[in-house]
């Protein structure tokens, strides 16, 4: 008899990066239910996104293919229902899909195989963060009010957001345990937290009292120590050459530590419902983010950037009764994935992708001591506050990151692993260097991409000033043309929309 397929609850977070988990080394973090996937299931130690931003880096994900090959250049691009992605590949396996929450999916398809979708977006579906490379006033950037601010507060509209997609994804899980539908579950719940603003519960923030968040290890550089890219970065969004009190900073972590805290007591409500629906045993869980937070490391915030804090994920499989608790050396990118889910589903008989997937099933390295393989593992940025690609490869020790417009940057990991030496012109760096750029062409084409980018950021920023000509037709989903709603919609700044939203009586 064919054992029935498993489960799969995806859970993935926004903007967390790995080392502020207790299973990344980190000993502050209140993170009770995180800790427990993370004793029972596999952890895999070196997980990188393969783009340091929002919707790239889940279009990337969702389709197992790099961003620039399926046009993800920057948080207003399009994501083509013309690609399958995990939803399709596992409904055509016989799931029933189900998404709670963001997915940051950009044009008129919202559901891109999902059968039901249980909430709107957080953030807009149309064009409005388009990039522009021709024009950087057109950026809409973060700035340090998100430090100013920091702290406990009494709500927030991402508060709202999670608290919906919580509730709803542990209602669908009690209504699949109830129905009569005997095809086995993927479930996606993915929450917008710890993403800025820097604020939390007072009941999470009052979590860390007496306890030493630690503060960045390495701090505010002077504008010599910056390379090109942290330069654009750190200059747009003003905070280029400024120090902030201890205060503020101490705030921001702390409250990003107290959103994690509020994270964790959403996943152990979604880990009740399992339990209480009696769907545990046969229940598969994968978590992870869609990037990391630099957390002031540089005195640089937010992420956009190749740097470790930016660009590292935690990633979960818990399942005890099919994988051995322990530990996984060998990289992963969230390029993986989606061949990993489909092993999962299929027990590894799944057959092959109609796109040749630049990621691998993690799940044959699960079991295995040390670094099983050395692969390298691809990321790119291509959005705001650069002037061209920006390509990175990393491969064993080694970090390669490489520009048209930048000089290139090299780090040690294993010597330097706050990345402040750049060995790219080291003598001795002479052949490695060589062979990285080698790779880097025979991956990217860096000046068709470079075209590719441009043109469909021109024709982007027709339709979006088209769009904002007469009656505006919404992509938002579940939402009609003229509805008023909490969520950001691209009609101001981003800025303005989050900071406006958080109650006046902050404590």
């Amino acid at each position: 008899m064919t054992a029935r397929p498993p489960n799969i609850l995806f859970i993935q977070t926004d903007q967390l990066t790995a080392s502020a988990l207790r299973a990344y080394g980190d000993t502050v973090c209140q993170s009770p239910h995180l800790d427990r996937l993370a004793e029972e299931g596999v952890v895999f130690d070196t997980a990188y996104c393969n783009y340091p931003l929002c919707a790239p880096s889940r279009f990337s994900m969702a389709s197992g293919l790099l961003p620039s090959k399926i046009g993800a250049y920057d948080n207003g691009s399009e994501f083509p229902s013309s690609i399958p992605t995990y939803a399709h590949y596992l409904r055509e396996q016989g799931y029933q899909t189900c998404l709670s929450g963001k997915m940051h999916f950009v044009g008129p398809d919202q559901l891109h195989g999902f059968e039901e979708r249980l909430t709107t977006d957080i953030y807009p579906s149309d064009f409005s963060w388009s990039a522009d490379w021709t024009d950087t006033g057109r950026s809409d950037p973060n700035d340090d009010r998100a430090l100013r601010i920091a702290g406990p507060c009494r709500r927030s509209v991402q508060i709202d957001y999670d608290d919906d997609v919580c509730f709803k994804a542990v209602r669908k899980i009690y209504d699949i345990a109830r129905s009569n539908d005997e095809r086995p579950f993927f479930l996606q719940a993915s929450f917008t937290h710890p993403h800025d603003p820097y604020l939390c519960l007072k009941e999470h923030w009052d979590r860390y009292d007496g306890l030493n968040v630690p503060a960045p290890e390495i701090g505010a550089l002077p504008r010599d120590a910056h390379d090109a890219h942290s330069l654009r970065l750190l200059d747009l969004v003003g905070m280029l050459d400024k120090s902030y009190p201890d205060e503020w900073i101490a705030n921001a972590k702390r409250a990003y530590y107290g959103s994690i805290s509020y994270i964790d007591d959403r996943i152990g409500e979604l880990l009740t419902a399992l339990d209480d629906t009696g769907l545990s045993d046969n229940t598969v869980i994968v978590f992870t983010s869609d990037h990391g937070e630099m957390l002031g490391e540089r005195g640089m915030w937010f992420k956009r950037t190749f740097f470790e804090k930016s660009l590292r994920v935690p990633l979960i499989i818990h399942a005890p009764g099919r994988y051995k608790p322990g530990r996984v050396e060998t990289f992963s990118s969230l390029l993986d994935i989606l061949p990993t889910l489909l092993s999962i589903a299929s027990d590894g008989n799944w057959n092959d992708a109609s796109d040749v997937l630049d990621g691998t099933d993690l799940t044959r390295f699960i079991g295995q001591e040390g670094v099983s393989e050395i692969r390298p593992v691809l990321a790119e940025y291509l959005s705001e506050m650069t002037l061209a690609p920006l390509f990175m490869i990393r491969r064993g020790r080694f970090k390669f990151i490489t520009s048209s417009a930048d000089p290139d940057l090299c780090f040690d990991l294993e010597e330097d692993p706050n990345e402040l030496e750049n060995i790219a012109e080291r003598p001795d760096m002479e052949r490695t260097v060589a062979i990285f750029r080698r790779l880097a062409s025979e991956t990217w084409d860096a000046d068709e991409i470079t075209k590719d980018v441009l043109l469909s950021q021109r024709r982007r920023r027709l339709i979006e000033d088209a769009m904002g000509q007469g009656a505006r037709i919404s992509w938002d989903y579940g939402e009609d043309p003229g509805d008023v709603v909490p969520w950001y919609r691209g009609q101001r700044g981003y800025n303005e929309w989050a900071f406006e939203h958080i109650p006046v009586d902050k404590e």
